[in-house]
């Protein structure tokens, strides 16, 4: 049974939000630096992470750091807008 484009997107992005998760989880919880699953994790979601930081430094606050929460948001308007024209 062939996957849809909109299917695909839909799944990689929901995939993609779960990385995000975890990856605040792990800032969290401090687990070994050098287990592969955190590196794995850090080069996969670090780079739009970095680059929405860059773009709007005003989501770090103090010791706060609203990015992730604001990558899911983009992630999800992305989708759903790529969905939109995909149907």
């Amino acid at each position: 049974m062939p996957v849809s484009p909109v299917q695909l997107i839909w799944n990689a992005v929901d995939i993609y939000i779960l990385i995000i998760i975890v990856r605040v989880l792990i800032s969290w919880f401090h687990p070994n630096p050098y287990s592969s699953i955190v590196q794995l994790i850090c080069r996969v979601t670090d780079p739009f992470l970095d680059a929405i930081r860059n773009a709007c430094p005003f989501l770090v606050v103090g010791g706060l750091d609203l990015t992730p929460i604001a990558a899911i948001f983009l992630l999800d308007i992305t989708r759903r807008v790529l969905v939109g024209v995909l149907s």
